[in-house]
């Protein structure tokens, strides 16, 4: 194992930045319990309450520690647009942005913009609904999808080739593709409800397992030296 991969597998946390973490996780626990306090709402299940601050946590994390290398101006608008197309595919399968044509917008909600509180992460949420387009604000995803795009900003920018690893970025977005999973496991389970029920209800899971993930690999690159 070279010098290289072993300098992005060490642990590199210093005292300041372990305090930060502590700091950043008391406070999202507080604002948590500040608002189920406040709120009528309650959690349908702790985990699907915590699942947002590891998405916001890792996006924010990987955007602290992945350093990109020096460049030249060309393959820094390169790696950059590369980066920005893949985020635009992130928001686009997750539902983030699209387009419509006619009164399908009305499927989105009526024209306009809206705005949710929800729980910390999974709001505030803001949404506009125009004519032709939809755009939506959802943290967590937002932020982690942010932390992924910049992670292929770095990979493109270090080896072109690394940088297919982060197409498992785009198995995060299970909330889209799981209407044709569902799909193919209720054909090979004869059309059972049950099945297809259980699949859509392990999406958040799954989806939170891929983007760490996914986020894992962009960052660490196993095998990226074997690619030089």
């Amino acid at each position: 194992m070279s010098e290289a991969t072993l300098s992005r597998l060490r642990p590199s946390i210093s005292a300041r930045e372990a305090q930060w973490i502590g700091a950043v996780v008391a406070l999202e626990f507080w604002l948590l319990g500040l608002f189920f306090w406040v709120s009528p709402a309650e959690p349908t299940s702790v985990r699907y309450a915590l699942y947002p601050f590891v998405w916001i946590n890792v996006g924010l994390w990987v955007i602290v520690k992945a350093t990109p290398p020096a460049a030249a101006s060309r393959h820094r608008a390169v790696a950059a647009l590369v980066a920005v197309t893949y985020f635009l595919v992130l928001a686009a399968l997750s539902g983030l942005i699209g387009l419509h044509v006619g009164h399908d917008h009305l499927g989105h909600g009526f024209p306009g913009v809206h705005a949710t509180l929800g729980a910390p992460g999974w709001g505030p949420a803001v949404a506009y609904v125009g004519e032709t387009l939809h755009l939506s604000f959802v943290p967590y995803l937002v932020i982690g999808y942010i932390g992924l795009a910049y992670l292929v900003y770095v990979t493109v920018l270090d080896a072109t080739g690394a940088a297919l690893s982060g197409v498992l970025g785009l198995a995060s977005c299970v909330g889209c593709t799981l209407p044709v999973v569902a799909s193919l496991v209720a054909g090979v389970a004869g059309g059972s409800s049950a099945v297809t029920a259980a699949v859509y209800s392990l999406s958040i899971d799954i989806s939170t397992v891929v983007f760490v993930l996914a986020a894992a690999l962009l960052y660490w690159r196993p095998g990226y030296d074997s690619l030089r």
